[in-house]
């Protein structure tokens, strides 16, 4: 497919984790990514970027640091990652990982949110499509 039949999109999700530890935040960095590839059929080569929020609770372990040591049926080694802290918010939700992947695919793609393990009330109107 040539790059005038693709576009830049970016596709979301979040995912809580369950303790601040290097597992917990792995799997569900994992599990969270996994997803993005399934719903949307991601490639290495069409991404630009891979971008990460975290609550200012989760400090054993940087998001995209967890993504680098989980396994994928992709090579991601060469896909630019940045982690940045969320912004502390009155009320908010604890233990969020938020991602934002950058990514090339075919123009017209109807992209595909993923919110997983208690992430889901952050957008109830993406999560459930």
């Amino acid at each position: 497919m040539s790059s005038a039949e693709k576009r830049v999109y970016c596709i979301r999700g979040a995912t809580c984790v369950d303790e601040n530890s290097c597992e917990s935040i792995i799997e569900n960095v994992g599990a969270l990514f996994r997803m993005l590839l399934e719903e949307n059929h991601l490639l290495a080569e069409d991404m630009v970027s891979i971008q990460f929020s975290m609550t200012p609770d989760i400090d054993a372990m940087n998001a995209a640091s967890a993504l680098r040591k989980s396994e994928f049926p992709i090579d991601v080694s060469k896909v630019p990652l940045f982690c940045s802290q969320e912004p502390v918010v009155k009320n908010m939700l604890a233990k969020v990982i938020r991602i934002m992947v950058t990514s090339y695919l075919p123009a017209g793609t109807e992209t595909r949110s993923v919110y997983r393990n208690g992430a889901e009330v952050l957008r109830p109107d993406l999560a459930n499509h």
